[in-house]
């Protein structure tokens, strides 16, 4: 097999109106990390296609460069897929940096997170081509991401068809109508323990960087998606639920919020049907063994999809939703050879 050849990093610096004001304090200058292609230095008047790779819940940009005795970072794993295929094109990628103090902002615009979709639409990628050789055009454009990442990476891709042309979601949220109850019956016995909501938030946002209970991370996916799908500033929370905690009981109106941000149920509306017809790739995936039964997501996603006559990849493998990062030696290629210059 070929040596696999170093890629270069680097990392850029994006100042955010997008992100000003919002209820957390979360820093509103972000670092966006980006791994230039092996070519990038030796070849300086070449422009290349781009992806960005959405983090998934709890996780940004720069922690899928850490470096590991057992595990491959991004970059090494970009620069392994280039020796092991010399054919594969050459694209520059871009990790941004859409962490919030709940865990993460589901990519979309909210008034207590912050503009996350503009913060990425108008901010990130007019600063990457401004500052890299990029080929500045939707066809050279894609996204991906995993889990909260993948449905991030639907919903830019279905809102801004001028921007994307290619996209790929690994196990990323969806079907909200049959994957959420179990999350919230989950959700309501775990906040018990801390006197309701409030008690639980505040448990997660006083421990900062220290120790927290690991019954909170599934809390957390509940107070995020809330925040970024049913904010209301004039709630104790600043968002309203989509359950009452005390007796699981949904509470429908807030619940349709939510349904509102769902690939699955908004798939065959306009605009979004006709961007996603538009799309040089849609590849889908998801473990059979998903512990969140977003196995289930994709199948329904991809059945609504065809039944569209719009053409998707749909992948399925034995494991479940945690470190599947190695599912980007599925996307990443698929990616780079549907935006090639």
């Amino acid at each position: 097999m070929p040596t696999a050849e170093s890629l270069q990093l680097t990392s850029l610096s994006v100042h955010s109106t997008a992100l000003a004001g919002n209820r957390y304090m979360d820093p509103t200058t972000r670092r966006v990390e980006v791994i230039l292609p092996p070519s990038y230095e030796r070849e300086p008047s070449r422009r290349y296609p781009v992806i960005y790779v959405l983090s998934s819940f709890a996780g940004t940009g720069y922690q899928l460069l850490n470096r590991s005795p057992i595990a491959e970072s991004l970059d090494e794993r970009i620069s392994r897929l280039h020796a092991q295929d010399p054919t594969l094109p050459e694209f520059i990628t871009v990790l941004p940096d859409c962490y919030t103090a709940l865990g993460g902002s589901q990519y979309v615009n909210s008034p207590v997170l912050g503009r996350y979709q503009d913060h990425l639409v108008h901010e990130v990628v007019p600063l990457v081509d401004a500052k890299l050789r990029t080929l500045a055009a939707s066809a050279h454009r894609a996204v991906v991401g995993r889990s909260s990442g993948g449905i991030g990476a639907l919903w830019l891709a279905m809102n801004h068809p001028d921007l994307f042309s290619a996209v790929a979601s690994h196990a990323g949220d969806g079907f909200f109508r049959m994957t959420t109850p179990p999350e919230l019956l989950k959700f309501c016995r775990r906040v018990r323990r801390y006197g309701g909501p409030e008690g639980a938030l505040k448990t997660w946002l006083d421990a900062g960087k220290g120790p927290r209970p690991g019954e909170l991370f599934d809390v957390m996916t509940i107070f995020a998606s809330g925040a970024a799908y049913s904010p209301d500033p004039t709630l104790p929370l600043g968002f309203a639920l989509p359950v009452n905690w005390h007796d699981a009981t949904i509470d429908e109106a807030v619940f349709a919020r939510w349904l509102r941000y769902d690939p699955v149920e908004i798939c065959d509306e306009e605009p979004y049907r006709q961007a996603l017809a538009k799309l040089n790739l849609i590849f889908i995936d998801a473990g059979t063994r998903d512990e969140y039964y977003l196995d289930m997501a994709a199948r329904k996603l991809v059945s609504r999809l065809r039944s569209l006559s719009i053409p998707v990849v749909h992948e399925e493998f034995d494991d479940g939703h945690m470190n599947t990062n190695y599912r980007f030696d599925r996307s990443l290629p698929a990616l780079a050879r549907a935006i090639a210059g």
